[in-house]
């Protein structure tokens, strides 16, 4: 349906209300095929906008280390600031997402970048709701990597 409709004219980099783009609705669904073809597509890997701030921060936050690789194998600038996360690290570091927040710093994130919900990644990483998941294993990576609150 996305092909048919892309095909018949429809904006691929059009903004919507909720998603903002239909790329960064297809990752939010976790669709990857969705999401490499409207990227083969032309869609504008780096566009911002809506609550997520830009699509490598959706991809960060939902924990789609497959579709993070694609955006920034497609030219995905891993420091674009907005959103309500304020950049990709610290929505990956909200989400205790060890193996995203490795990935983006091994592609150059800045560990001590400012803004968003967080202010930065450090403190993302140490909110109480991702105590399940690998919270230490992330803060012990961004220390690692230099991050000071």
């Amino acid at each position: 349906i996305v092909e048919l409709l892309l095909d018949k004219g429809a904006d691929i980099n059009g903004q919507g209300v909720f998603y903002d783009n239909a790329l960064i609705a297809a990752i939010s669904k976790g669709a990857k095929d969705i999401v490499e073809l409207l990227l083969d597509k032309g869609a504008d890997v780096n566009a911002q906008g809506g609550g997520y701030g830009n699509a490598l921060q959706a991809a960060s936050y939902i924990g789609s280390k497959d579709i993070v690789e694609l955006l920034l194998d497609k030219g995905a600038d891993v420091n674009a600031q907005g959103g309500v996360y304020g950049n990709a690290l610290q929505a990956a570091a909200s989400e205790g997402a060890k193996d995203i927040v490795e990935l983006l710093l091994d592609k150059g994130a800045d560990v001590n970048a400012q803004g968003g919900r967080y202010v930065n990644a450090l403190k993302a990483a140490r909110n109480w709701w991702i105590a399940a998941k690998d919270r230490e294993g992330v803060i012990q990576v961004l220390i690692t990597h230099g991050a000071k609150e």
